[in-house]
């Protein structure tokens, strides 16, 4: 029973060290011990063991560790977007049984920005039904937008190059230099991006801003209402700075939990 028991905490550790490196990216051994709480001689003993097995590696240049891609492929973001979806429901709830309007939750998914959470069945106002899973063209969309001005640019050049491989003839005009250069500083330094007809949907303008927690960048919160009922103008007067609020009350809440987490990781 005691090496049945040795070995589930033995296995604990491992993962919680795995769980911190995800976090860090990369880490000296004293790090890993400080932070969970672990003597040296053990996390040397549990790092080798997770060498061994493929799920860690050894930079030589700086002695840090880093998860393997062998680790890093044991899940993709699900467990991040569950996690944002579960905390974002209530507020964006909240949000539309005040003002009425469908509010969504999109993240970043194969070049096109991907609907997590929503409220347009909610909402008494919206036009569109289930729209949960629902994928969102890049530049056409505020959501895509305000994420393409908020992302490293590291990663803004990939899912360019990826829209200009498409080549779809709607994207044309919206690639080239000029038009991302002003307009993604615009959409930056504003803190949000728009969309009116007819870029994309007829019926409806949106609204997007970034959800950044500690500078990451999680997703979108896009709040949408009918062309014909609010100008593109009035819309961003009204809505702009309290989306910018619900969307950093949902960051906050996720740093929150994952303070929580991390203080768990300690005791365990």
């Amino acid at each position: 029973m005691a090496s049945i028991s040795g070995n589930v905490r033995a296995l604990s550790r491992g993962l919680n060290i795995l769980r911190f490196l995800n976090r860090a990216g990369a880490a000296r051994v004293a790090e890993i011990a400080s932070e969970l709480n672990l003597p040296r001689p053990t996390v040397y003993r549990l790092l080798h063991t997770l060498e061994e097995d493929g799920y860690v590696l050894y930079s030589g240049s700086n002695s840090r560790v880093r998860l393997s891609p062998l680790a890093a492929a044991l899940g993709d973001s699900s467990s991040m977007r569950s996690r944002l979806c579960q905390v974002a429901a209530p507020i964006i709830n909240k949000f539309t049984d005040i003002h009425a309007w469908p509010v969504s939750v999109t993240t970043y998914k194969d070049g096109h920005m991907v609907i997590q959470e929503s409220t347009h069945n909610r909402s008494p106002l919206s036009v569109d039904t289930g729209m949960e899973g629902y994928s969102l063209p890049m530049l056409r969309t505020s959501d895509g937008r305000v994420y393409l001005s908020a992302c490293s640019k590291s990663e803004r050049k990939i899912i360019i190059d990826l829209i200009r491989t498409e080549g779809l003839p709607e994207d044309l005009p919206f690639l080239k230099k000029n038009w991302l250069e002003e307009n993604l500083t615009e959409y930056f330094e504003q803190g949000f991006a728009t969309r009116s007809p007819p870029i994309f949907r007829l019926k409806t303008s949106t609204l997007s801003v970034p959800i950044l927690a500690n500078e990451r960048l999680l997703g979108c919160l896009s709040i949408v209402w009918v062309t014909k009922a609010m100008k593109l103008e009035d819309g961003v007067e009204r809505y702009a700075v309290l989306l910018q609020q619900a969307a950093k009350k949902i960051a906050s809440e996720l740093l929150l939990q994952k303070t929580t987490t991390d203080i768990n990781l300690v005791k365990n």
